[in-house]
């Protein structure tokens, strides 16, 4: 019995050592694997900031895992610096195409104005003056098509970045209302400024650019009465709001007006291409601010221009 008994103290004692020298392996297995992890890791962090500052290249050339992952890493770099190149280059065709399209294009159409209104002063008769004054009209609208989709297509390209900062709101709209004040006088209409000495984050001249837009059309569109503008200061934003007693603009049409070259049925008649409001959109989004319209028809509109105060 006691020989049986010391058989199996012995054995319970090798089972102690087997567990023990299992426990020191699987730790020292753990130490092991974490050393191992903690050494991928730093070489990892460092592929990460070499791939940032742009002087990554493969240094890891067998089977592990680390080199299939730097491997991958190499070619997934390679891959879009190839196509920022080709953007870049893409980018370069298209200013200089609409660099060539701005330059052929002024001097013909300007030359094309010259002439008609040299016609225009000679001995006409009555058709011929008509037709010369249409010539002449028709080669307005065509600059300014020219003009506005050059304007277009450097904004969408990022040939043109806007530099917003914090300016004064009224010298802006003041200008404004002196370039407008002589169409709405020729049609009978009121145009009228309230505002103070509200600032906002944004950039002078495309800013003027999309609220000239919105100007111009609410007097395009406005026959009675006529246009104001009034400015309201909120905690985030300042808000450049421009009424006008026009035709209005139906409900459907409302989320339409900002795209490209939307015209509505009912003011077709009118002279413009459509880009108007799509510019003044793109811009204002661009400075971190956003338009909003409200409007019935018969009895006007309102847009809200917010601009960023940040």
């Amino acid at each position: 019995m006691m020989f049986s008994d010391e058989i199996s103290t012995r054995y319970f004692d090798i089972w102690l050592i087997i567990a023990a020298a299992a426990a020191i392996a699987a730790a020292a297995y753990g130490v092991y694997c974490h050393i191992i992890l903690r050494k991928n890791m730093k070489k990892l962090d460092k592929m990460l900031d070499k791939a940032i500052d742009g002087s990554f290249t493969e240094s890891i050339f067998d089977e592990s895992e680390l080199s299939y992952l730097e491997s991958k890493l190499w070619k997934y770099l390679s891959s879009s610096e190839i196509s920022a190149r080709k953007a870049n280059e893409e980018k370069a065709k298209i200013k200089m195409l609409i660099a060539d399209i701005s330059h052929q294009t002024k001097t013909p159409v300007s030359n094309i104005q010259l002439y008609s209104e040299l016609l225009s002063e000679s001995e006409l008769s009555e058709e011929q003056k008509e037709y010369a004054g249409r010539i002449s009209s028709q080669t307005e609208k065509l600059a300014f098509l020219i003009t506005s989709l050059v304007k277009l297509s450097r904004l969408e390209t990022g040939i043109i970045s806007l530099l917003p900062k914090e300016n004064n709101i009224a010298p802006m709209l003041q200008d404004i209302v002196s370039q407008a004040r002589a169409k709405a006088e020729e049609k009978g209409l009121y145009l009228t400024l309230e505002c103070g000495s509200e600032k906002a984050v944004f950039d002078k001249k495309w800013t003027n650019e999309a609220i000239w837009n919105i100007v111009d059309n609410a007097l395009k569109y406005t026959e009675t009465g006529g246009v104001k503008i009034k400015v309201k200061e909120y905690e985030m934003f300042v808000c450049i709001d421009i009424s006008d007693t026009g035709c209005g603009i139906e409900e459907a049409e409302q989320a339409q007006i900002f795209s490209r070259f939307y015209r509505s049925e009912r003011t077709a008649s009118e002279e413009g291409i459509g880009i108007g409001l799509y510019l003044a959109r793109q811009i204002v989004s661009a400075e971190n601010g956003y338009i909003k319209v409200s409007s019935e028809i018969g009895k006007g509109s309102n847009f809200s221009v917010f601009l960023s105060k940040l």
